[in-house]
């Protein structure tokens, strides 16, 4: 268990884009993730990485230190600058042995994400060893111990209340779109290019919406979130010559005056009759309250948003203490798991060789005894070999276990 050793760059503690450095798609680690397992001398390796983390499981004497982490890092992305890769390097969270198996149960199971309950995690953990595994990069034990985190983030989920009620304002933004039924063709307008809008936009991507265009102050900024969504960006200031319509409007800037002018949106709207959906997740709101309150508008606001997610955290809150109590439970299983196939891998060859000492036993040392012998002394005498050779063998693993399982290691 010793060996076993997590680095993490998360959200906590270091910017999003800088932990986004660190991303590789998956034809990157194809070309990457080997090598680096045989440059450090990794004996088992998975590579996981989501919108606001990434982490290696590894399995390595090593000891993690900040030369090491940044000499790591510099072979994920030799691209990086000396100032990044300290940052990285000194901002990485390790966990080892128990705390390491801990901290994976815990990803898995959301009690360690941005949002608690969020249950994008567990399949994008499957996902990660299913790819990792293909790549040879896995082996045993993190085989086993991948198998005991979807159990127990399955587990909780299932048995807990922790994912009942959303509790992030952009699962929320999301929740409320689709419960107004607006379809995936719909023409959605994104206003400011920041972190709230970033999540929403990337709810919106991973449910098949797919036209969307982003205005922002920085063109760059916004062509940025506009790549993601394979969509268009403009400069803010092209709002109002905008003449494509829209369905949703989703805007969050840091603006202290409202941007969403009754002059603009009647641009916007053009003579269309349809209803639009505005969702305002800026404070000071950023639509003017003339457009909020028009009869072609259904208005959603960060406060009402807000108001909605610090209840539903409260009722989540309740739930934390039954999810990380499941957890350690979890956590000591699998150290008893481990053990037990510890055992098995040590005695694989124990059969083989309790059969070969029988069969030269039968064939060489008494071979001569026994050719005395009438077909059915030989076929009774054969039946009795077996069945002490099948007792011994499980009476030695029991016996291995048993001394095992009570030692502290």
């Amino acid at each position: 268990m010793d060996s076993f050793k997590i680095i993490a760059f998360t959200h906590k503690n270091l910017p999003f884009d800088l932990i986004g450095k660190l991303h590789l798609n998956q034809e990157e680690q194809t070309t990457v993730l080997g090598a680096v397992k045989l440059n450090f001398g990794f004996d088992e390796f998975l590579f996981l990485s989501t919108c606001n983390r990434v982490e290696l499981f590894i399995t390595t004497q090593q000891e993690l230190n900040k030369v090491f982490i940044k000499e790591l890092v510099l072979f994920l992305n030799s691209r990086l600058n000396n100032v990044e890769a300290n940052e990285l390097s000194e901002n990485a969270e390790c966990y080892l042995g128990d705390d390491a198996v801990e901290h994976i149960l815990k990803v898995a199971s959301s009690l360690d994400s941005m949002v608690v309950g969020e249950r994008e995690i567990i399949t994008q953990v499957r996902k990660a060893y299913d790819f990792c595994n293909m790549l040879g990069l896995t082996g045993d034990f993190i085989r086993l111990l991948t198998k005991q985190t979807i159990e127990t983030a399955k587990d909780i989920y299932t048995n807990t209340d922790i994912a009942k009620n959303p509790v992030s304002v952009a699962s929320l933004a999301y929740r409320q779109l689709r419960d107004l039924g607006i379809k995936n063709d719909a023409r959605i307008i994104f206003v400011g290019s920041g972190e709230t809008n970033t999540v929403l936009a990337s709810y919106l991507q991973k449910h098949k919406f797919a036209n969307f265009t982003v205005f922002n102050r920085s063109l760059a900024n916004g062509e940025k979130l506009a790549a993601i969504l394979k969509g268009k960006a403009f400069e803010f200031s092209k709002l109002n010559d905008f003449k494509e319509g829209f369905d949703v409007l989703i805007v969050c800037t840091s603006s202290s005056e409202p941007l969403i002018t009754k002059a603009i949106f009647d641009k916007l709207n053009g003579k269309e009759t349809s209803k639009k959906v505005i969702i305002d997740l800026a404070i000071p709101a950023n639509v003017e309250e003339v457009v909020a309150k028009d009869k072609l508008v259904r208005y959603i606001d960060i406060n009402s948003l807000k108001s909605q997610a610090e209840a539903n955290l409260e009722l989540r809150k309740s739930e934390i203490d039954k999810c990380e109590q499941i957890i350690k439970n979890k956590t000591e299983q699998f150290k008893w798991l481990h053990k037990e196939r510890r055992i098995e891998l040590a005695f694989g060859e124990v059969p083989k060789q309790v059969k070969a000492i029988k069969d030269l036993a039968v064939n060489e040392v008494f071979a001569k005894e026994i050719n005395l012998l009438d077909n059915q002394s030989k076929e009774v005498l054969e039946k009795v070999l077996c069945y002490v050779e099948k007792k011994y063998n499980a009476v030695a693993i029991k016996t291995a276990k048993e001394l095992l399982l009570n030692s502290k290691n």
